[in-house]
């Protein structure tokens, strides 16, 4: 099989097949990723651990942190304790959750996270109502600078005296 064959057939399962989690696979959400391919996750149970991600998810779709997952346990190794079997998006996580076997512990960080796509300081201040800004967003990459203007009233004033 090539590699765009695979390519397709990978992202075609991941966005188009609703599963629910079988008995020995979990829901958890991915809290960072640590390189390597193994990405650190949370459980409804508040444990966190590494994970490692299949051979025929790599390079083919990426997960990010705040993404939604299954894993499988795994036997062996001490750090890594699990592996990604399927990523969850935006509809699967609807229809799990219609069914009735979303976690709870996760149910207020899938509405308040994914809902907002741009944290609020990021965005720009809301005070230019002149200008449409839509979709721009302050980029925190660039220091802030604070500039001061100097009123031209006193040193005006300041001239006058010395004469």
């Amino acid at each position: 099989m090539s590699k765009a064959t695979k390519r397709k057939h990978v992202t075609k399962e991941v966005l188009d097949e609703y599963v629910l989690p079988e008995e020995n696979q979990q829901i958890v959400k991915v809290v960072a990723g640590k390189g390597n391919n193994l990405p650190e996750i949370l459980t409804a149970d508040n444990l966190t651990f590494l994970v490692s991600m299949p051979t025929r998810f790599r390079k083919n779709v990426w997960i990010k942190r705040g993404d939604f997952v299954f894993i499988e346990p795994i036997e062996e190794g001490d750090r890594v304790k699990a592996e990604i079997s399927r990523i969850l998006y935006k509809d699967q996580i609807k229809y799990i959750k219609e069914e009735g076997k979303w976690p709870d512990a996760f149910m207020e960080t899938t509405n308040t996270e994914k809902d907002q796509m741009i944290p609020d300081d990021m965005l720009p201040p809301s005070d230019s109502s002149d200008e449409d800004v839509g979709d721009l967003v302050v980029n925190t990459n660039r220091q802030k600078v604070a500039v001061y203007e100097e009123s031209d009233n006193e040193t005006s004033e300041d001239d006058d005296d010395v004469t």
